[in-house]
């Protein structure tokens, strides 16, 4: 995961100080979205994340697609981009740099927040579905705000599987 997001550092674009990860091989009650320090190797946060509901809208099978209607994640790196106030509230638009997910901003997948998903792990239980978009708690948001808003670079957020 870090060759690939050291390497688009590289380009002086980014933020080489944090960068997000968001793991959907762990089970969505789990936190599974990471606030990456590149300069200490560590986590300093963490929080749950949904997935794209794809066609499956009731469980927590995973389907990834770059394609506009899949409602599913797309997996790949993103630049996070301006801020905005959306239909969710506080959003980020997302820049796809791979790919996987060069219809990202086409697809209007978002960082954004949701009150259907947890501050809190509830595995085993699911959190819900979004239509595509990396969305977390709103606590978690205020969070990632912090960060996105310090760097005078945008940070690069990595999903993958």
């Amino acid at each position: 995961r870090l060759g690939r997001i050291r390497q688009l550092m590289a380009a002086g674009k980014y933020s080489t100080r944090y960068c997000f990860l968001a793991d959907m091989s762990v089970a969505s009650g789990k936190k599974r979205f990471f606030v990456y320090n590149l300069e200490t190797d560590s986590i300093e946060q963490s929080g749950l994340v949904t997935h794209g509901s794809g066609t499956d809208r009731n469980g927590d099978a995973l389907f990834f697609s770059n394609e506009s209607g899949s409602s599913c994640t797309s997996l790949g790196n993103y630049a996070i981009g301006n801020a905005y106030m959306g239909k969710f509230g506080l959003a980020y638009k997302l820049h796809g740099l791979d790919k996987g997910n060069s219809n990202a901003f086409s697809r209007f997948v978002v960082l954004h927040a949701h009150a259907c998903v947890p501050d809190k792990e509830i595995y085993p239980f699911t959190i819900c579905l979004s239509l595509g978009c990396p969305t977390v708690s709103p606590g978690f948001l205020e969070v990632l705000k912090k960060y996105i808003e310090e760097e005078s670079k945008p940070i690069l957020l990595s999903i993958y599987h």
